[in-house]
């Protein structure tokens, strides 16, 4: 008969094996597009762009009447669906958006990871600065919670004017081990959107946008990131908000209208 302590050992062993093969469940959570989408209406174009492998990633590119127009890209949370964010544009002041969902999300197709989600991000720079109604030398990127990890890749890989960062991450693996502080997580997460190794030699202007009282990633972790950043930054940290609240606080909008439009 097996001992209590044995059956203890067992079951204790399975909850990292099981974390480990259901991660992806765990971290992506996509979300799909309710109803129709978006109203056709004057200088917004529904968008479809081949990712390097071919799966169709869709979205949308709002862009104001001035042409050539500065863009910003937009990469959204894991339980994200990005559309809602078209009516923000206005506050964007002459700023284009560029809205395409994670694979799986909304309409694209595939499956989300780590590695597709930093090719993806770079497909998609690559396709606006192409555009002659994009202005190349004027192109931010916007990243929220896991879509700051993206962010940062971007960030890395191409010039871009400057960077939003809205509650993010020094790396994945920090914040779940923070969460899960008897698991082996350094070993086991095939996703580690490690952001602060990252960060040390980027030189793009960063706002960087915390909530005080978020609990799914802790302003610690965004000030880690903050303090490694490699060029001019700003912090602003909203105390009462918490991770999905921060976006309605009243400074939100103002603050990142003024940061787009001091780049030049």
């Amino acid at each position: 008969m097996i001992g209590a302590a044995l059956l203890g050992a067992l079951a204790l062993g399975s909850v990292p094996a099981a974390m480990f093969l259901l991660q992806d469940h765990l971290i992506f959570f996509p979300q799909p597009l309710v109803g129709p989408g978006p109203a056709p209406r004057p200088g917004l174009e529904e968008v479809e762009i081949a990712g390097a492998d071919g799966t169709r990633l869709r979205g949308w590119l709002a862009l104001p009447r001035q042409r050539p127009a500065p863009l910003v890209l937009y990469f959204g949370g894991n339980a994200e669906e990005v559309s809602w964010l078209l009516e923000m544009t206005p506050r964007l002041g002459d700023w284009g958006f560029l809205l395409v969902n994670f694979r799986g999300y909304g309409r694209s197709e595939g499956q989300p990871g780590e590695r597709a989600l930093f090719a993806d991000a770079l497909r998609l720079h690559d396709w606006a600065s192409a555009r002659p109604d994009v202005d190349a030398a004027r192109i931010a990127v916007m990243g929220r919670s896991l879509g700051s990890g993206v962010a940062v890749h971007l960030a890395a890989e191409r010039p871009l004017a400057g960077v939003v960062l809205v509650t993010p991450f020094d790396s994945l693996t920090a914040v779940a081990q923070h969460h899960y502080p008897w698991l082996p997580v350094r070993w086991m997460l095939r996703h580690p959107f490690d952001s602060l190794s990252r960060a040390p030699r980027l030189q793009a202007p960063l706002l960087c946008l915390a909530a005080g009282s978020d609990r799914i990633i802790p302003s610690s972790h965004s000030a880690r990131l903050y303090a490694a950043w490699g060029g001019p930054k700003r912090w602003i940290e909203f105390p009462a908000a918490d991770h999905d609240s921060v976006a309605t606080e009243p400074g939100y909008w103002p603050a990142i209208a003024e940061f787009l439009a001091g780049l030049r």
